[in-house]
């Protein structure tokens, strides 16, 4: 078939254009759907008891999330698939790989103390039970987001509070006070910064953010091995470290130093913004 004939064919079905969009719509959401397997996979590796193993799912996870809602806005994917709640499905998602298999982590890894007052596991499971409790409330909150897309309270990203436990070795007391008090932090209005949507210091954000993920996967597979750690993971986890409390300089400074009336977000800009 020559190139004139495809091209009449292809005027033939005026409404090839539209199929072929609403085709990429329901990519993105198979995409997006690809979560919840990663999530899977990571919480199999936990019952394994291959903590690595569980990061680098959950890592991938936080990929899949992190571009999935660009990729629905590019698609239009309210346009193309109307029937398909894809905000809902990435709310679904993102509790599971960010709250449900962290939490279960904290439990089954015994990240909290077991000789406290309590024997056994008590506080583990305390804390697994607390953790996912209070992301219910985040989750449900509709001011979860400020206008200029800062998180407003602790945004329940429990996946990269383990990490940090795993990585720097915290000790449990340690982890349990910091439970506790992002549990509390999740209904104080103090702002995380979201770093792939904030506009502010854009410029310096995005690379942080990308040396932060490297860093973080470079460290996790260092961890298979500690015995072998020298200077080289040594540097690593201080630039880590380093990416972390620009992070966090970033937010407190939005929370007390830069004030702007803010209204809740539209549904797009939600996670996976119907994606």
């Amino acid at each position: 078939m020559g190139v004139a004939e495809a091209v009449a064919k292809i005027n033939l079905h005026p409404n090839l254009d539209r199929d072929v969009k609403k085709g990429v719509a329901w990519a993105v959401h198979a995409f997006t759907t690809c979560g919840i397997v990663l999530g899977f996979l990571a919480l199999v590796a936990v019952l394994k008891n291959d903590p690595v193993a569980a990061f680098m799912w959950l890592g991938l996870a936080l990929f899949v999330d992190g571009i999935d809602g660009t990729l629905a806005r590019k698609a239009r994917v309210l346009e193309y698939t109307p029937n398909v709640d894809g905000r809902t499905l990435d709310n679904v998602i993102d509790f599971f790989t960010y709250v449900a298999v962290p939490a279960l982590m904290v439990y089954w890894f015994n990240m909290t103390p077991v000789d406290f007052i309590f024997s056994g596991q008590t506080w583990s499971l305390i804390s697994a039970a607390a953790i996912m409790a209070v992301s219910c409330y985040t989750f449900a909150n509709v001011g979860m987001k400020s206008d200029d897309y800062y998180f407003v309270g602790f945004p329940a990203v429990w996946n990269v509070v383990v990490l940090y436990f795993f990585v720097l070795q915290s000790g449990p007391i340690a982890n349990l006070v910091t439970i506790v008090l992002l549990c509390i932090l999740t209904f104080i209005p103090i702002k995380f910064v979201h770093p792939l949507r904030v506009t502010d210091w854009r410029e310096i954000t995005i690379p942080m953010t990308v040396l932060w993920a490297a860093m973080s996967l470079s460290l996790i597979l260092a961890s298979k091995d500690r015995s072998d750690w020298n200077i080289v993971e040594d540097v690593q986890k201080w630039v880590w470290l380093g990416a972390s409390v620009y992070f966090c300089g970033i937010s407190l400074w939005r929370t007390f130093m830069k004030h702007e009336d803010e209204d809740a977000p539209d549904a797009e800009d939600e996670p996976g913004k119907a994606a």
